[in-house]
C-alpha cells in the first residue's frame, strides 16, 4: 500500500467512525457498560472475519497468530473505546470528539521519543492549529460543566495515541489482530460490569440493533480501515487524519437530531478543518519535492 492509498484508507475509516456519536444519542436507555458489551461483539466479529479473509487463513491460525504487540494495541484500544463511550455519556458529542483531537500532539511526542520520526513544517503548523481548536473546545466544555466527560475524552486520546505508537513499533503491515483484541477486551470489561450492575444485560431491542450496527459498521469497518493504513503513515500524521471524525461527528448530531453546536464549537471545528486541509497540501508537496 502506498502512502497516498493509506491516507485515503484512514480518511475513509474516519468517515465511518464519525457516526458513532449520533447513534449513541439514538439509544433509548442502554448505559455505558451495556454499550461496551453489545457493540463490541459486532466489532470483534467483523474484524476477525476480515483478518481470515485478508490473510487467507483459518480462524484457528488467526487466533494463533496473535502476539504481544497485538495485545498491547488491543489493550490500549479497549481503554480508548471505553473512555470514549463514557465521555459521550457525560459531555456533548462535539466536546468529546474535539478533545480527542489532542491525539496528534500526544502521538507526535511519542513518535519523536520512540520512533525518531521527523515532522514536516506543514505538519507542525497543522498540529498547532488542531491544538488551538481543542483549547477552544475545552474552554467551552468547562463553561457547561462537562469536566468529567472531558477527562474521559482526554484518557481516550492518550490511549488511542499509544495504540498507534505500538502499531508503528510492531512494524507489521497488518495490525488488525490488535483491533480484534480491543473488541474482545471491551466485551470482557462490559460483561464483568453488567454482571454486577442493577440493570444487568437487559436492553431494548431498538438499542440492541443500534449497538450491533454501531460495532459492525461504524466502528468495525472504520477502525479496520484506520489500522490498515496506520503502518504506512507516520504516527502524528495518522492522528491528524482521523481528526476528520471529530469534525463530521460534531456535524451529524446537528443534522439528524438537532443537537446544535455552540459558537465556540463551530470555531473549533473550523480551525481543525483548516488544519486537515493544510496537512493535505503539505503531504502532497512533500511527495513531489
Amino acid at each position: 500500500m502506498t502512502k497516498n492509498h493509506a491516507i485515503f484508507t484512514i480518511l475513509s475509516g474516519s468517515v465511518f467512525m464519525s457516526f458513532v456519536g449520533v447513534l449513541l444519542r439514538l439509544l433509548e436507555a442502554a448505559n455505558g457498560f451495556q454499550v461496551l458489551f453489545y457493540r463490541s461483539f459486532g466489532l470483534a466479529l467483523i474484524v476477525f472475519i476480515f483478518i481470515c479473509f485478508r490473510r487467507n487463513i483459518t480462524p484457528k491460525k488467526a487466533i494463533l497468530s496473535l502476539d504481544w504487540s497485538d495485545f498491547l494495541i488491543g489493550l490500549n484500544l479497549a481503554i480508548a473505546f471505553s473512555m470514549y463511550v463514557f465521555a459521550m455519556f457525560n459531555s456533548s458529542v462535539s466536546s468529546t470528539l474535539f478533545i480527542l483531537s489532542i491525539t496528534p500532539f500526544l502521538a507526535a511526542v511519542l513518535g519523536w521519543l520512540f520512533l525518531n520520526e521527523r515532522l514536516m513544517i506543514g505538519t507542525y503548523f497543522s498540529i498547532f492549529l488542531a491544538t488551538l481548536g481543542v483549547v477552544i473546545m475545552v474552554y467551552d466544555g468547562v463553561t457547561f460543566q462537562r469536566s468529567i466527560g472531558n477527562f474521559y475524552a482526554f484518557i481516550s486520546g492518550i490511549s488511542f495515541a499509544l495504540a498507534i505508537l505500538f502499531a508503528r513499533l510492531s512494524k507489521k503491515k497488518d495490525v488488525l489482530g490488535g483491533t480484534f483484541l480491543g473488541g474482545i477486551f471491551c466485551i470482557f470489561f462490559g460483561f464483568i460490569a453488567c454482571l454486577f450492575s442493577v440493570s444487568s444485560f437487559s436492553i431494548s431491542f431498538n438499542d440492541f440493533l443500534i449497538l450491533i450496527f454501531m460495532g459492525s459498521f461504524t466502528i468495525g469497518i472504520g477502525i479496520m480501515l484506520v489500522t490498515l493504513g496506520t503502518p504506512y503513515v507516520p504516527t502524528s500524521e495518522v492522528c491528524l487524519l482521523v481528526l476528520l471524525e471529530s469534525v463530521l461527528g460534531s456535524i451529524w448530531p446537528w443534522v439528524f437530531i438537532s443537537e446544535k453546536m455552540s459558537p465556540l464549537e463551530v470555531l473549533g471545528a473550523s480551525i481543525i478543518i483548516l488544519a486537515i486541509i493544510l496537512f493535505s497540501f503539505a503531504s502532497r508537496i512533500s511527495k513531489t519535492s
